[in-house]
Formats: structure tokens, C-alpha cells, sequence
């Protein structure tokens, strides 16, 4: 027993040691504070919190259920694009290969369909909670503008997502959700002002979303490269963002 002490002491004398972990096991203040403030992941949090902040009813953790539905939606992402091509010949037959040949393929496809619903209901929650707590309010307008471009991205990974299985539902709900954009103020061919400033059905904003003016090859491409990485790195950018704002302005809002 001495001989292991001893070892452990001389263990953690090195410099080594001292080089990676900077402060002791004692329960101390200031231990407590370092631990927060030299670990990567905790140092986001305040080394303090006020008592009420760490009560579930408080915020129901929405703001963290929708961030690691995120981190799982990406993960599992990943994982689907060993399987799939965005190939208008090979979409679909992918996504049944994916469902009956590989081998946990349908929970994967399954779990990252209904992750993704999971993210736009607790997205949603979480900006009513934040709406009826007056969590918007000075200094925290910043942080409230980005969580309003986080649902929106949240809306457009969602609606994105839906032409990738190349299906009777994806492309009619691309259908609907373009011709919405082409009857768009200003941006959209069918829209107000649209003679005025010579708005077209070849240069609209439908027509950037599709990359055409009907849904073909380079829609489905789009779709997947906006899914897949344009939207996910802005939403992941705009996060570290969000999360260093309620760290720099106090933390979670106050109770009501």
C-alpha cells in the first residue's frame, strides 16, 4: 500500500503530470474554478451558476436536448453517406439497399429521419421558452437574433433533407415548398415587383434553389451538398457563437 502511494506521488511530482493536469484534487474554490476554466469542454460554462439555473423545470435542458440531437444527426449522417450517392439513378435504389441489405441500415435511416424531427420540436420549444421568459431581453437581443437563424437552419435541414430518398413525398414536398419561393416579394418570379426588377424564371431564387427550372439532377445535387455540409458547418459556426453569447451575458436568463 506504501509502495503505491508513494508511486503515485512521485507520478504526480513529474513534470509531466503537472504539465497536463495544472491544479490538485483538493475541494477548494479555487480548484473548483480551475477545473472549470482549464478544461475544453467546461470552460463554456461560468464557474458559477446561480442556484436556480441548475433546476430541470427551468429550461427543461431544451437548449441542450436540440444541440446533441445535432451531434447525433451528424454522426449518423456520416454514417448514411457511406450508402448513398446523389445520383438521380441511384438515390432511391441506395436508400432501399440501405433499409433491406445493410445491416442496421433501416434503425440508422429510421433514427436519423426521427432525429431530425426531434430537433425541429425541441428547436421550437426552446425559443417559446425563451420567448414567454423575456430571455430576449437586453443584453441578450444578440443571442435571440442568432437562436431565430438557428430554427430557420434548422427548418432548411429539415426541408433539404426531404428530396435525398428521391421519392413520391420529397419531390412534391420540394414542389411546394419552391413554388412558395418563386411567389417570394422581390425574389421570386411570381412574386410582387417582379417585372419591376426583372426577376424571371431563370434567375429567381427557385431557381437557385432548384439549379434548374424544374426538379432534376442538379436539385437532388444541391440539396445533398447544402444537407450534407454548407448548412451543417454554418449551423455548427452559429452555435459556438450562441453558446459563447450566454456565457458573455450572464448566463441562462433569471427566473421569471
Amino acid at each position: 500500500m506504501n509502495l503505491i502511494l508513494f508511486l503515485i506521488r512521485k507520478l504526480t511530482e513529474t513534470e509531466v503530470w503537472k504539465s497536463v493536469f495544472r491544479h490538485g484534487y483538493k475541494d477548494t474554490p479555487r480548484n473548483r474554478a480551475l477545473q472549470t476554466i482549464s478544461n475544453v469542454w467546461l470552460h463554456l460554462h461560468p464557474v458559477k451558476v446561480p442556484k436556480h439555473a441548475v433546476k430541470i423545470r427551468y429550461t427543461w435542458c431544451l437548449g441542450g436536448l436540440t444541440f446533441f440531437i445535432f451531434l447525433y444527426l451528424t454522426v449518423t449522417g456520416v454514417l448514411l453517406m457511406f450508402y448513398y450517392v446523389p445520383d438521380v439513378n441511384r438515390a432511391y435504389a441506395d436508400m432501399i439497399d440501405l433499409m433491406y441489405v445493410v445491416p442496421l441500415g433501416r434503425l440508422l435511416r429510421t433514427s436519423h429521419r426521427w432525429a431530425g424531427h426531434a430537433m425541429v420540436i425541441t428547436v421550437c420549444f426552446h425559443m417559446l421558452r425563451v420567448f414567454l421568459t423575456g430571455s430576449y431581453k437586453a443584453p441578450r437581443q444578440f443571442n435571440w437574433v442568432l437562436g431565430v437563424l438557428l430554427l430557420v437552419l434548422t427548418f432548411l435541414l429539415s426541408f433539404t433533407g426531404y428530396l435525398l430518398p428521391w421519392d413520391q413525398l420529397g419531390y412534391w414536398a420540394i414542389m411546394v415548398g419552391t413554388n412558395m419561393g418563386a411567389a417570394t416579394p422581390v425574389m421570386g418570379y411570381q412574386g410582387p415587383f417582379a417585372d419591376l426588377l426583372g426577376v424571371k424564371i431563370n434567375n429567381d431564387v427557385r431557381f437557385a434553389l432548384l439549379g434548374g427550372t424544374q426538379i432534376d439532377a442538379p436539385s437532388l445535387l444541391r440539396a445533398y451538398v447544402w444537407h450534407c455540409i454548407g448548412i451543417p458547418i454554418i449551423a455548427g459556426a452559429l452555435m459556438i457563437l450562441h453558446f459563447w453569447r450566454v456565457r458573455k451575458d450572464g448566463g441562462i436568463s433569471g427566473p421569471l
